[in-house]
This record gives structure tokens, sequence and C-alpha cells, in this order.
């Protein structure tokens, strides 16, 4: 499955629109009070530790954007935004949307 931040496939025909697809992550407090307990981890004000699990949940966020996609018969979702987004104090929202679509693949 492609998936693209563009709204077209450079030398691809887009054949069907499937529509707004998309995948959401929520990180609890819990991260929150292990990423200041492990502060002694941060270096030159980066923490290792707090990426990853961003990064982890970006990645949730898309793979659950892809399977909606895939289960429509798209074979792409183009469009792609990624959010990043607080909730309340203590959670931490990451939503990936995008277009799914079917190409040609030839």
């Amino acid at each position: 499955m492609l998936v693209l931040t563009t709204n077209t496939i450079e030398g691809k025909k887009i054949v069907k629109y499937f529509g707004l697809v998309s995948g959401e992550a929520i990180l609890g407090a819990n991260i929150f009070k292990d990423f200041f307990a492990g502060i002694r981890d941060i270096v030159g004000g980066r923490s290792a530790a707090y990426e990853e699990e961003l990064r982890k949940a970006k990645d949730i966020a898309v793979k659950e954007m892809e399977e909606q996609a895939r289960a429509m018969g798209a074979n792409a979702v183009i469009g792609i935004d990624l959010d990043y987004e607080t909730i309340g104090q203590s959670m931490l929202m990451v939503s990936a949307s995008g277009t799914a679509i079917l190409f040609e693949d030839k």
C-alpha cells in the first residue's frame, strides 16, 4: 500500500477515489510520567524515549488508516496529513488522514 503526502502519484493514473480514511492513537498519562521521570535521559533537549513513543503512536495511526483503505479496495492513500493534539492535560492524540484511491499499477 502506497502512503503519500502528495495528491497524485507521478506516472500513475488514479482510476477511483474511495474517500477519506483515518486512524488515531492516543498516548495516556503514563507516557508523560515516564517522560518526566526519565528526564535524565534528555540529551541536547531531546528525549529518545518520548520520541520513540510518538513514533509508535504515529505508526499505529497510519496502520489503522491503511487497514481502512485496504478494506475499501484501495491500493494507495494520498494527501496524508499527520496531526498531533493534546487532550486535556495528560493525553496526546496522533491522527493520520488521507484519501483512499485505486491507481493503475502498470
